[in-house]
């Protein structure tokens, strides 16, 4: 009796066996590394009858499957995650700021993809990125950062009908803030002492920046894009409307919101600031407002700034370190207790909303309660106040 015949398989060499089936159309022929045994080729015939059944499932993925071979470039499945959030972004670039490309081609690559790469879109869920987000250690505001770009990008893949609908759609996941670490860009503003100590450990020639950051609020990129033409030294505003980044490599972006672009009220101690920085840089080429006083060049971002000159200020002033970033919470703090308007504080700040200034410094609006009132008492209770 002869061995036992397969239908779409057979021997291919004395070290393998071949099958074959149909694909998308096309006849495929594929050989295992096995040696054409009665036993062997029942395996071939189950691996065989597996492939033609996820074909017809519609979860068959080539290059999963026979990874080495040739075949699997030309069925390169564009419903797969890894292959579809890469030409996603492909597609995205022209239309992203530089700085946002990066950041979604870090996440994706560095995380997204190597989690959940190898899902076919259909197969994702949402119970699969709630777990995932469950594990991770990360704050709230970094978790939504990273399911940004997947939860976009599915919704590009609904549109492009390779999936009915988009699991990540209205959900947003949150960690008990209990569970969650302080973050660095929480506020932690200087006291006037630290301020005080920190300008006194600065060059003249570096101290300009930090106290017009310390008395304006902006952005660590903001202050790199200044230009000298965006300061109103009539209406004593400085115009904000442009940011650089370190991924920007020194090209000014647009802010990444409307709120972004705002005219700043120039007060006396950043007015002070700039009248200082006039002598080093206003016949500078590049028109920009700080330069590097080791360079005599325009900063590129935050890295230079903090490694040459805000870091070793702090350690020389004996201040306990925090990233420059606080010098916007600490102006905004020392606006808010004083009692100035959060309308007016929000603007300086570029929120979008005064109610993220309202929950962002509510510890330091309630200190300014000592006296509220009294101006309404003195403006509309007038005969009756002593």
């Amino acid at each position: 009796m002869g061995d036992k015949q397969y239908e779409g398989v057979k021997a291919g060499s004395e070290t393998s066996i071949q099958i074959d089936f149909q694909y998308q159309g096309i006849r495929c022929r594929e050989r295992l590394k096995l040696k054409p045994t009665p036993a062997n080729m029942k395996k071939a015939a189950q691996h065989r009858a597996a492939v033609i059944a996820s074909i017809e499932a519609g979860t068959f993925d080539y290059s999963v499957t026979f990874p080495r071979s040739k075949n699997a470039r030309k069925f390169i499945r564009q419903d797969r995650m890894d292959h579809y959030l890469r030409q996603w972004l492909k597609d995205k670039k022209p239309t992203l700021k530089t700085s946002t490309y990066r950041d979604y081609y870090k996440i994706l690559e560095g995380q997204i993809i190597p989690q959940f790469g190898h899902f076919m879109l259909a197969e994702f869920k949402r119970k699969h990125a709630r777990e995932w987000a469950a594990s991770l250690t990360c704050s709230n505001k970094r978790l939504a950062n990273i399911l940004s770009p997947l939860r976009s990008a599915l919704s590009d893949a609904v549109h492009d009908e390779l999936i009915n609908t988009n699991p990540l759609l209205g959900w947003r996941y949150r960690k008990p803030e209990a569970d969650i670490k302080r973050m660095q860009d929480e506020p932690d503003p200087f006291t006037m002492e630290e301020q005080a100590l920190i300008l006194d450990n600065l060059a003249d020639d570096s101290r300009p920046l930090i106290q017009f950051a310390f008395w304006t609020g902006l952005r660590t990129s903001e202050l790199v894009a200044l230009e000298w033409t965006d300061i109103d030294w009539a209406k004593k505003t400085v115009r904000i409307d442009k940011v650089i980044t370190q991924a920007s490599r020194g090209k000014a972006e647009p802010p990444k919101t409307a709120a972004g672009i705002r005219d700043v009220t120039l007060l006396p101690a950043a007015e002070e600031a700039l009248n200082q920085q006039w002598e080093f840089s206003r016949d500078h080429e590049s028109g920009r407002v700080f330069l590097n006083p080791r360079t005599h060049s325009p900063w590129t971002g935050d890295q230079a700034i903090r490694k040459t000159l805000w870091a070793p200020a702090l350690k020389r002033a004996g201040v306990r370190y925090r990233r420059q970033y606080q010098t916007r919470h600490t102006f905004a703090s020392m606006m808010v207790s004083a009692g100035e308007p959060l309308a007016w504080v929000s603007n300086q700040m570029g929120h979008t909303d005064v109610i993220i200034t309202a929950r962002v410094y509510a510890n330091w609006i309630n200190s300014a309660y000592d006296q509220a009132g009294q101006k309404a008492l003195r403006l509309y209770w007038q005969d009756k106040v002593d």
